[in-house]
């Protein structure tokens, strides 16, 4: 049995691009940047190195999501790896790109891509194996918490990503 799933967070490389396959399928393409932590053999510093990876969307809802995402925008996106191999002037070329079925805005439209200021879900493929509710806790608060309790305000800031 083999497992084919992954989840990835970062930045938009570049504007989407939204193409038609000649049969009318919609295909959407774009460019996630995530950051690899690693330490430098010679400096011994933490540095972030990128990592560049192709995504793509097809069918409808690939549409829909070209109007919301943008180069810069912060997305948690969840697919399926897949390989390509092709020839181009007698080079052989191959490549590995994630097939969406869901993205995650981690970034609103009005504000900086480099700033979490809000959240939400737009599944690319729906999926009939998880329900599409919010659950909530089963067990009740003791009385001597607060009804409410907010969480402090975390600023994320990705200021080393190189684009």
């Amino acid at each position: 049995m083999s497992i084919n799933r992954v989840n990835i967070s970062g930045n938009l490389t570049r504007d989407p691009e939204l193409r038609s396959t000649p049969g009318g399928t919609q295909v959407l393409t774009f460019g996630v940047a995530v950051n690899d932590r690693r330490r430098n053999q010679q400096s011994g510093e933490w540095e972030d190195v990128p990592n560049f990876i192709d995504c793509v969307v097809f069918g409808a809802r690939a549409q829909a999501l070209s109007r919301f995402l943008s180069k810069g925008a912060k997305v948690a996106i969840e697919g399926k790896l897949r390989y390509s191999s092709w020839e181009r002037d007698g080079q052989k070329r191959s490549k590995i790109e994630v097939v969406v079925d869901e993205v995650e805005f981690l970034s609103s439209r009005n504000q900086s891509p480099s700033r979490t200021t809000g959240q939400s879900t737009y599944a690319a493929k729906p999926s009939s194996n998880y329900p599409q509710q919010d659950y909530a806790p089963s067990t009740p608060k003791p009385a001597s918490q607060p009804a409410s309790q907010t969480p402090p305000s975390a600023d994320v800031f990705d200021e080393d990503i190189p684009f």
